[in-house]
């Protein structure tokens, strides 16, 4: 069998040997046809239609040449290595996260030590884009197989006293208004004892403090609500919790009566009522705690450290929130629209409510602060804490048992900021 490269080179002989085929007589047409067919199996009017057509020509194809367009990439492997610092240091946020923090505290890593770059490499962190972030990370993102878990725990009580208050009702630039929540650390079950952590949250400013408690008692409960009060850089005009115990009673009602400030409750088994707490608690606390049982003081000291000392600033001084502006449907799609990303401690700068005393306060803690220190602090914690949770479920050995003292915890916790700026 002839390949279509052969009957074409064929086809071309004949026409040539025959000084050409249109000019030619009937009889000498049907000759070279006749003897073309015969040779190449071909359909005899397809072949007069290539002769018509002029298809029969063979061209040889112009072998494409190894010489092809090298695009050089303005983002190259050495910018990649930087931008996962960056990453790491700012908790691995989203690239429409990420971009605003990389415009802002790019000098700001520069001159604290923490990024060694060139200056061209700085620029480029300050005009790269989201969307190119999440490309350059993707491949990161995906090695690293991160993965977030998401469990919440409500057990909604009746209380007809307290008022209710649905997400909705809420005025979302009143600084003040306070939403409040216990994360139980029990692991798998929740026999005995064991440390729940106190979440609150602004929702304006989307500022957040927390504390570790060993019960849920209403004493417990209170005090530790009080400790993290005083952290706050404003004062409280509303408390927000769900319907648990721990908040509902006479205890708080009455401090809250007698400080002016207002109180209200989520409806039973509705959780989106109290939904910015809800994200806090998966952000800052699920998602850096974890699930396991924390039951010992030593978890206590920890755990209470890393709330009051670097954490606190870390979340509210260099990771950016993104706030929904407005919703709508159309159609049978919602169409959602968000402001730019910023850090509680941006908004709270912003906010007219604040008083020029307390903003400076606030801007001489900010400058003070080394985003990647407190990130290898919070790193260091959290080691030592999996260690003694590990020492005390005797799952594996701690390579330095000496760092499980208490003397080492109390060294860890010496707070090396002001606790507040009130």
């Amino acid at each position: 069998m002839m390949d279509m490269k052969s009957r074409n080179q064929y086809l071309e002989e004949l026409i040539r040997r025959n000084k050409g085929y249109h000019l030619r007589s009937k009889k000498e047409k049907s000759k070279l046809l006749n003897e073309y067919c015969k040779v190449t199996g071909q359909n005899r009017k397809y072949v007069i239609w290539k002769l018509r057509t002029g298809a029969w020509v063979y061209q040889e194809r112009r072998k494409k040449t190894n010489r092809q367009r090298i695009r050089t990439c303005y983002y190259d492997n050495d910018f990649k290595a930087v931008l996962i610092k960056c990453w790491k240091i700012f908790d691995h946020p989203c690239g429409q996260r990420l971009e605003p923090m990389l415009k802002q505290e790019t000098d700001h890593l520069i001159k604290q030590g923490e990024l060694i770059c060139t200056f061209q490499m700085a620029q480029k962190l300050k005009r790269i884009s989201p969307r190119t972030i999440d490309t350059k990370l993707r491949p990161h993102k995906e090695k690293e197989n991160l993965k977030r878990f998401y469990d919440y725990k409500n057990n909604p009580l009746l209380y007809e006293k307290i008022p209710t208050k649905l997400s909705t009702d809420w005025n979302r630039y009143e600084i003040g208004n306070i939403q409040i929540d216990l994360v139980e650390h029990c692991g798998r079950s929740n026999y005995g004892e064991y440390i729940h952590t106190l979440s609150t949250t602004d929702i304006a400013t989307g500022w957040w403090e927390g504390g570790a408690q060993m019960t849920k008692s209403q004493k417990a409960t209170f005090n530790n609500m009080r400790k993290v009060e005083i952290r706050y850089p404003f004062s409280w005009r509303e408390i927000h919790p769900d319907n648990d115990s721990a908040f509902i009673n006479w205890q708080i009602h009455g401090y809250a009566q007698r400080q002016e400030i207002r109180f209200s409750r989520s409806r039973p088994y509705h959780k989106n009522d109290n939904c910015f707490i809800e994200q806090k608690n998966s952000s800052h606390v699920r998602r850096t705690i974890g699930h396991c049982r924390y039951d010992t003081e030593k978890e206590l000291g920890l755990l209470n450290g890393l709330y009051t000392n670097e954490f606190r600033l870390y979340k509210n001084f260099f990771q950016p929130t993104i706030k929904l502006v407005f919703k709508e449907r159309i159609g049978g799609h919602l169409k959602r629209r968000y402001d730019q990303p910023r850090t509680p401690y941006q908004r709270v700068m912003e906010n007219p409510e604040i008083g020029n005393e307390t903003k400076q306060k606030l801007r001489t803690m900010y400058e003070q602060l080394n985003p990647a220190e407190l990130k290898r602090n919070i790193d260091q914690k959290l080691k030592l804490l999996k260690q003694i949770y590990d020492a005390k479920q005797n799952n594996s050995k701690v390579e330095n048992p000496k760092e499980l003292n208490l003397n080492t915890v109390r060294f860890l916790n010496c707070p090396t900021n002001p606790v507040s700026v009130r």
